[in-house]
Order: C-alpha cells, then structure tokens, then sequence
C-alpha cells in the first residue's frame, strides 16, 4: 500500500492577519508530527506548480480574476469578512490545487493508492462566484472535475467531515447527479448551510450532528446516513474534504471528537474505495484550529491512509 503525502513550501508563505486561526503554524504543527518513524515509509512528495485554467472546473473566469487582482504587492488584502491574501497566496492557492490534481493522477495511474495533500488555504467554503470561509477556490471541486475530464471518472464522492459544512462544495455541485456530496458537521454553526433537507439533485447528503456531541453521534451518521449513500453510488474515486476541527479541542466548534474517530471514519471510508474504486482515495486539509488536537488527528488519519 502506497501513500503518498504532498506539500510544498509555499503554503507556509500564504499569510493571514496575526491571531487569525488559519495559520501556517497548522502545517508547521503537523510536519512535527510527521517526523516520528511511524511515517517513515510515506511517499513524500513535493507539491507541483497548479495549472490556473483547471481552476475553471469550479470558478468562471471573472471570479479568479477578483482573486487575482486582489493580491497585494506587500501586506494583506481583505477579500472577505474572514478570509485575507498576501503576496504569495496566489502562488500557495495554485500550489494547493496543484497537488489535489497531482493526487488524482497518482490514484489512477497507480502511482500511489491513496494521497494525502498537506497544503492552505483550504477550499470547501468557497462557492463558484465567492470566496469564503478562509477558502479561495474549491480544492476538493476542482480535482473532482479533474478526476473527470482527465480520467474518465463517472462517479465522484466527496465526504466532508469538517465541524463546518461544505457550503462551496455542496453550491458548486448542487444539481450534478455525477458528484455525491456528504456531509458531518455541526449545526447550528458558520456558514449555516447543511440541513438535511438540503439534497440537491439527490446527490447532497447532509448529516448534521447537534452542539456537544460527540463519537456516538459522528459514527451513526457514518453508518445511516454516508456509507448506506456511498453503498448506493458506488463512487469511481473517493475525495475527503478532511478537517479536523470536529476534535474536542478545537477552538472554532463543539463537537467532541478525538483521534479514534478520524481513524475509525478513514477506515471505513478506505473500505468503500476498495470495494468500489480500486482503492483510489485522495484527501485534502481543510480546517483544524488547535495546533495539537489538529495535528495529531491528521497524524492518526494518514497512518490509517498507509494501512490500507
């Protein structure tokens, strides 16, 4: 079993205003945790510069204009109430997408069997025409697109288990039928998106866990509500949008998770890919806001990702 791990320097230069909770110490954080001998047979690979036209899988062409144009020569631009740019986030969001795309490739050209993309700023706030959340452009959409247009992919899941729902994700593909969407996260909470009754095309499956809750909860919206929908899709490739705020620690959420679980959700994820997709598993970073808590559950889910 192969994994492969991507990240790139320049995801460290993607600045955000002091005491803002996405912050390069995350990756920084991780990369300690990375350096135990337990991760010693993880394929690390350098994240390849991204081509700017497959942003257009996502975005139209006047929204990445915006975000380009507000790329400042020095300091930070605001975009959004939450979500700044520096000098370099141009190049780190380029980067990102780069690497989900590369991940893609990997799973199916057999390069790798599943991959890890360790890269910021996240995607899954970021609707078609709206930058959001931390996020600039959708990672997670963009690669599923890839998936399609360079390999041929019919079916794509993503499964997004960040506290906080994948409203661009879900806006993005809310009447494609070829994309399943599920979703965990805590509601109420940002961007208020994410009621189960919010089903697009079929293809939207929200799985909302209240404040305060924790394992039990988590784990029988896995077993009721995304596998029973995974089962019936029966994806070509598996994408998770993988943030780990959902832990116990985190700052930004109160959903009580622990690393267990990430590891027992990337279990039972890797066996639907198996059964379904040839083992072809790509996962990305999204949020995660305790330096530890986020850390050491990406830790957890990547030494599942090399069992296999």
């Amino acid at each position: 079993m192969v994994t492969r791990l991507y990240t790139h320097p320049i995801y460290l230069e993607h600045l955000t205003p002091v005491g803002h909770p996405e912050r390069p110490d995350r990756l920084r954080a991780l990369n300690k945790v990375l350096e135990d001998s337990a991760f010693d047979a993880l394929d690390r690979t350098l994240a390849p510069p991204g081509d700017a036209a497959t942003i257009l899988y996502a975005h139209p062409e006047h929204y990445i204009g915006r975000v380009r144009e507000a790329i400042p020569d020095a300091g930070l631009t605001r975009v959004d109430a939450d979500t700044s740019v520096s000098p370099k986030s141009w190049e780190a969001a380029l980067a990102a997408i780069g690497a989900a795309n590369a991940a893609v490739d990997d799973v199916f050209t057999g390069q790798a069997d599943n991959v890890f993309v360790a890269s910021r700023p996240p995607g899954h706030h970021a609707e078609r025409n709206r930058a959001m959340g931390f996020c600039l452009f959708n990672n997670a959409a963009i690669a599923a697109r890839h998936a399609q247009k360079a390999h041929g992919a019919e079916r794509i899941a993503i499964v997004d288990w960040d506290v906080h729902h994948g409203n661009g994700t879900q806006d993005i593909f809310w009447d494609d039928p070829s994309v399943l969407y599920c979703s965990t996260h805590q509601m109420p909470l940002y961007p208020g998106t994410g009621a189960r009754d919010e089903t697009g095309a079929g293809n939207i499956v929200n799985a909302p866990l209240a404040p305060q809750t924790g394992s039990a909860d988590f784990r029988e919206a896995f077993l009721t509500r995304i596998l029973p929908s995974l089962d019936s899709f029966k994806p070509d490739l598996i994408i998770i949008s993988a943030g780990f705020d959902a832990h116990h620690r985190d700052p930004l959420a109160e959903i009580n998770l622990d690393e267990d679980d990430f590891d027992w959700a990337t279990g039972v994820l890797l066996e639907r890919a198996g059964k379904y997709a040839s083992n072809r598993l790509v996962s990305l970073l999204e949020g995660g806001y305790d330096l530890k808590g986020m850390s050491q559950s990406a830790g957890a889910h990547i030494k599942r990702l090399m069992k296999g």
